[in-house]
């Protein structure tokens, strides 16, 4: 049904399923496992910086491309961890949040009509920031193996070929990849590269949860691919590796060209924001090595944790490689296959909510997700055990 007033463009762009999920865990007191959150601090070496600025004139409106302390941090932060060079004053724009940055690329270079090769299931905003450019979306499905089986999600070849027409301007990528856990691997990769070197693409990577990748798998920027980084425009942001989702800090990396029309049109969007937050990320992208490996190696715990209960639970996982996000099908618990009526189900069942992947699908590929869902395990070890416990009630 047409949602009155709405643009033609963002018709069937309602109200996010994290807003439903979130309201319902708190209607039913569940544990909620849907949104993407750590409820713990940040290191105190980031939030201390960002306490001593609040009252200073850092409360003021920063420079529009960042503060020169943050750019400089994050052009540090590239070479230190990609081997990829960026003048901090030309190549480094940083945004409100990493959804900023990709809308402000996505409206900064798509004219209407042009076409985006995206991989799914995908972040919900993908989409989202596609239509409000008069766009249009190309999606190629990641298949999923056999859950527990520990296989990985996978893509065709064929059909990511396929999908590349006359009018494609823009691969959108996402590694390591939410809601899926999916790291794509350097030979995957390459194919993306060598695609986009054919047919002349530019390639946008959100790369966010770049420093949570778990034993066994690596993240690899498609930038540092031959020929791939003067076509390639890097997203990341500081939200998920400092545990500050909600400062909204994030950038964008690429050649001038491109990062200046990302400023374009994301000057017109926030304008600037978070000028207090933006030195205490700076702080944090220089913490030690430690600091990211001990990050990556506690939330790959809480994973297994919450795995283990999900197999109690009759709802063996996708393994994740990396990120938040932990998937199940839950055909052998919900015989139906409907995960929209699992979900809503769930917290009266056992006081979890969780979040269904069908909504990270294009319509036309619903069918491929609609048994699947999604359940975050970014929380406190109590937290996930207590998830755990309540799950396992469904065997």
């Amino acid at each position: 049904m047409r949602t009155p007033y709405l643009s033609a463009r963002l018709q069937g762009f309602g109200t996010t399923v994290f807003a439903e999920m979130s309201a319902l865990a708190l209607a039913t007191g569940a544990v909620n496992l849907g949104q993407g959150f750590p409820d713990e601090p940040g290191p105190d070496e980031v939030l201390d910086v960002a306490r001593a600025a609040i009252g200073t004139g850092l409360d003021q409106y920063p420079p529009g491309p960042g503060l020169p302390v943050l750019r400089e941090a994050i052009a540090a932060h590239q070479l230190r961890f990609r081997g990829l060079t960026y003048d901090p004053d030309a190549e480094v724009l940083v945004t409100a949040g990493a959804t900023e940055a990709l809308a402000g690329a996505l409206l900064g270079l798509l004219d209407t009509g042009d076409e985006v090769v995206v991989f799914e299931p995908m972040y919900d905003s993908y989409a989202a920031g596609i239509a409000m450019a008069g766009a249009v979306a190309r999606p190629v499905p990641l298949r999923p193996p056999a859950p527990g089986g520990g296989g990985v999600w996978e893509f065709d070849p064929v059909e990511l070929r396929a999908a590349v027409t006359g009018r494609t301007r823009v691969v959108l990528l996402n590694t390591p990849h939410n809601p899926t856990g999916k790291v794509f691997s350097r030979a995957e990769l390459q194919l993306v590269a060598d695609l986009a070197v054919e047919h002349d693409l530019l390639v946008l990577t959100d790369e966010v949860y770049e420093h949570l990748v778990f034993s066994g798998s690596e993240h690899v920027s498609i930038a540092t691919l031959p020929g791939m980084r003067e076509r390639t425009l890097v997203v990341s942001s500081g939200g998920k590796t400092f545990h500050t989702t909600g400062w909204k800090i994030g950038w964008v990396c690429g050649p001038a060209a491109l990062v200046a029309a990302v400023r374009t049109a994301k000057q017109f969007l926030t304008y600037v924001n978070g000028g207090p937050f933006q030195p205490a990320i700076a702080a944090g992208l220089g913490l030690p090595d430690a600091y990211f490996h001990r990050g990556a190696a506690v939330l790959e715990r809480r994973r297994d944790l919450l795995l283990t209960g999900l197999a109690a639970a009759g709802l063996p996982a996708i393994a994740p490689q990396g990120t938040y996000f932990a998937t199940v099908d839950v055909r052998g618990v919900q015989p139906d296959g409907d995960g929209w009526a699992f979900c809503r189900e769930l917290p009266g069942r056992v006081g979890v909510v969780a979040v269904p992947t069908v909504v990270f699908y294009d319509p036309s590929h619903a069918h491929l997700g609609r048994h699947l869902v999604r359940f975050a395990f970014c929380k406190r070890d109590e937290v996930v055990a207590d998830a755990a416990r309540r799950l396992s009630r469904l065997a």
